[in-house]
Formats: structure tokens, sequence, C-alpha cells
């Protein structure tokens, strides 16, 4: 059984597969909402936030590929299964190729969808999760936790401040935050020596050697910047 909580979207002018994929999609426990072609499907995506598109590519006006090349143009997130009556591997190369996640050929078993619905959503759960952790080395700071964990998975104190600096270096690592921004958000504007000093603490507890850091590093004459593994 689903989670109830993963939205999925079908997108195809065909009525009956459509009603029969939400039916059979919600026995399933997923939650499903069914468009009839891109131009609705366009106006359920300004209203809802969805987990998975399922995408008929035979489409009347505008077709499967060309909705996805239009997604894929301001959303990377979303993942998408192509649902097409042709089965040649060139239609799936090029749907592939313009951003769809899978492709499945009519007719199918719904058994078969359902199980690469359910394997597409783990590896992006996996993704997710992988992106909202930083490494660095014996330890690992879990961005959505708020928690800075070592390899024996014991917490390590970590001061609001401290917490604070990560979750904003944190939030785009290799890129490089003044001084000034950072004492800013750290409610110090006029107090740069405040930040290097937090900075110094930070270190000790998230770099071998505090000297060499090789994680939380400075970059002369423009501030600080946050590389993880």
């Amino acid at each position: 059984m689903a989670e109830a909580s993963k939205h999925i979207l079908v997108v195809d002018d065909d009525t009956r597969l459509r009603s029969l994929l939400q039916r059979y999609l919600r026995e399933q426990g997923f939650l499903v909402s069914a468009a009839e072609n891109a131009a609705q499907a366009e106006s359920f995506l300004d209203i809802y936030i969805f987990d998975l598109l399922i995408v008929d590519i035979m489409m009347p006006k505008v077709t499967g590929t060309e909705f996805l090349r239009q997604l894929r143009a301001t959303n990377n997130n979303i993942p998408v299964i192509l649902l097409t009556a042709m089965g040649d591997a060139a239609d799936r190369i090029n749907g592939l190729e313009i951003g769809a996640d899978d492709y499945i050929a009519k007719p199918f078993e719904p058994k078969e969808l359902v199980l690469r619905i359910n394997n597409i959503l783990r590896r992006t759960i996996e993704v997710k999760e992988k992106a909202g952790k930083l490494r660095f080395h014996h330890v690992c700071y879990d961005l959505s936790k708020g928690e800075l964990i070592n390899d024996k998975e014991t917490v390590i104190h970590i001061t609001p401040v401290e917490r604070t600096l990560l979750n904003l270096l944190g939030s785009r690592p290799g890129e490089v935050h003044s001084r000034e921004e950072l004492a800013s958000v750290l409610g110090s504007p006029e107090s740069l020596r405040t930040v290097d000093v937090q900075i110094t603490r930070l270190r000790k507890k998230i770099e071998q050697d505090t000297k060499n850091p090789r994680y939380l590093q400075t970059v002369r004459g423009k501030g600080y910047m946050l590389i993880s593994e």
C-alpha cells in the first residue's frame, strides 16, 4: 500500500484509460488527480504539489513530449513516467532525453506501472535525504533536523548560532558568504569579529585539523565557504 501523501497526476486524453488508472492507483493508496490534456495539467500544477506525473505521449494539440519539454524548462524535480502506445526504442530514447524518468508502452500490466512508480518514488526520497545531509569526514549534519552526528550515531551539541551558520552555509555549499552577510544573519552586523569567533568554534566540531580546514574554508578577502563530501 502506497503512502497516502503521495499525489499522482495522470495526464491522458483517453477517458476510459484515465478513469481506470485513477481508480486502480487510488486502490493502491495513492492520491490521484486526472487531466485530459496538457492545458488542464498545467492548471493542476499551478494549484497542487504532485509527487509524480504519468503522461500520455499521443495527446491532441500539445503532445506529451511537448508538455514534458515545457515542464522541464521550469521544473526538474517532479518525476515523470511517459505512457504511450509507441514501443519503438527511438521513442523511448527521445522521451528519456527530454527528461522522462521512465517509459512504459501500452498495453501494460497495472501492477508493473505501480512497481515502476514505487521504484521512482523510492529513489526520489533517497536523493532528497542524501541532498539534505552534509558529510564532513567523521561527522554528518542533517539540514532538516539541525543535528550534527558522528560516526557512532551520537548527536554532537551545537549552539543555535552554530546551527544557523551550518544552515546558511550548507544550503548553498561551495558558495562564498561575506563576513558582513554572516554577521547580519547572526544579528551582529556591526561585529565582524563575532563571525570569526563562531567560525573557529564550529571548525572544532567538523574539522580534523582546524589549522588547515578542509570543509569550512576561508576565502581571502571575500568571506567563508562550506564544502562537504
